[in-house]
């Protein structure tokens, strides 16, 4: 904590700027030197010449200062916005280890917001999630708990036991005679809005767990029944080999588009049949595995063949599968119709969503896909949200310590009732104070990219 550190704040490649980040104790001295500038307002954009302790010139850049402790980390820190590119930024940051600076570890600027006290837990974990989303939503969520919604949040409901400890410490001294008849229950009536508002926001937090993560979505069907032509529409480019021989895809081909505000990971399996060769097999189990591991389903068949051994086969694996999303495509709608659609949903008593009628090969696949699935995507996030498995278990915690505080509380044990009740409060603080090891701290920033 007491070096000053610098590292490459943007992720390499072509990008038009590219950021260098200081910050410590030595930061403004290394950009005077850097700059060959001896002063620097805070806060206000300078145009710079960058120079090598050489002297050669390396770029012309922007360089902002934020005087210590209105910055990131609280302490000194300064950015030079350079050109983009592989090379400028690297010349630049080695310059600002020549003149003293160290090269900063992964997450070591949160790690001394935080320790400096600019960032608390849930912030530091919120920002983390805000890097990794995988849909808009739960950027738009991470932003508001990065502003403090998360520790607001705690800080109402902390104040909330706190009021129930303060009541109970107040009648301990009376003699039970002198207690209200009715005290259990009108304590438990205080505590119950804390307790179920801790209870929503945890089950919340796990019923959208994939929303958080992002989607998965599998396209089985079997062979020849087209689903590497609608893999294709929907990618907008010939990435899946199509022929009209069966057994063509041997493997899963994984690509990601964006729908409906997330990131959705596709999957194109081999088509599934029985009395298939080895190799072909291998894949088939390749692709029964990634079906499972999947939140949507698109179960393709093909209007212009009847049912038959294999459709069924393809019924049964669906059957085992009713808690995912699925949705029934009914391909090649070009052609001439033979599949008896009644018989066939008739056997998918479970499917929420009508079947979509579509030619992998002529329709607009990408948009008909889209606008079926957008009922079961629904991204609103409420505005408190816990993704990380520390967070959840933390208000576990909290809600255990609360259930166990009614038992004493239904005897008059207001002692032990204020017990449980501080029991949770400690639980409760760990999802915005410092309550973890020195070890676990480090774990959990090693997980942020270089410069943040």
């Amino acid at each position: 904590m007491t070096d000053t550190i610098a590292a490459i704040a943007t992720a390499p490649g072509q990008g038009a700027i590219a950021i260098v980040k200081i910050s410590g104790k030595d930061c403004l001295k290394i950009l005077q030197a850097l700059t060959h500038r001896p002063h620097f307002a805070p806060r206000k954009a300078i145009l710079v010449d960058c120079f090598e302790p050489s002297g050669d010139l390396l770029d012309q850049a922007l360089a902002l200062y934020f005087q210590a402790p209105h910055s990131y980390t609280g302490e000194d820190v300064a950015e030079i916005q350079c050109h983009g590119g592989v090379l400028v930024a690297r010349l630049i940051l080695e310059a600002c280890l020549k003149a003293g600076a160290r090269l900063a570890t992964s997450g070591e600027f949160s790690k001394r917001a935080f320790f400096n006290g600019r960032m608390d837990l849930s912030q530091i974990q919120a920002l983390q999630q805000l890097i990794e989303s995988q849909n808009a939503s739960m950027a738009k969520a991470m932003a508001k708990q990065l502003k403090g919604g998360l520790k607001d949040f705690v800080h109402s409901v902390r104040t909330a036991l706190l009021e129930l400890i303060a009541t109970a410490e107040v009648l301990i001294d009376y003699a039970e005679e002198d207690l209200p008849e009715n005290l259990p229950e009108m304590m438990c009536a205080k505590m119950r809005p804390t307790l179920e508002k801790l209870q929503h926001t945890l089950e919340v937090s796990k019923a959208k767990q994939a929303q958080l993560e992002g989607y998965t979505l599998s396209i089985v069907g079997k062979p020849n029944v087209g689903k590497s032509s609608l893999l294709n529409a929907l990618l907008l480019q010939e990435r899946a080999i199509v022929s009209p021989l069966a057994g063509t895809t041997r493997d899963t081909i994984e690509e990601v588009i964006y729908l409906n505000g997330s990131c959705v990971r596709l999957v194109d399996t081999a088509g599934i049949r029985e009395g298939a060769d080895v190799i072909e097999s291998l894949g088939i189990a390749r692709s029964k595995a990634r079906m499972q591991e999947s939140q949507i389903i698109l179960a393709l068949f093909d209007l212009s063949h009847a049912l038959d051994d294999q459709d069924m086969h393809i019924l049964d694996l669906l059957a085992k599968q009713q808690d995912k999303i699925i949705l029934v495509v009914l391909n090649k709608s070009d052609c001439v119709k033979k599949l008896d659609t009644p018989a066939l949903l008739e056997k998918l008593p479970f499917i929420k969503a009508p079947p979509l009628v579509l030619s992998a090969k002529g329709s607009p696949c990408l948009p008909l896909i889209q606008e079926a699935l957008a009922p079961f995507m629904q991204t609103d996030l409420p505005d408190v949200i816990l993704p990380a498995l520390s967070q959840q278990e933390a208000l576990e915690a909290t809600i255990a310590h609360l259930q166990e505080a009614t038992k004493p509380l239904a005897r008059l044990e207001l002692e032990l009732f204020a017990y449980h009740i501080k029991d949770a409060l400690e639980s409760l603080a760990r999802l915005t104070s410092p309550y973890n090891t020195e070890e676990m701290l480090g774990v959990m920033f090693s997980k942020f990219c270089l410069g943040k």
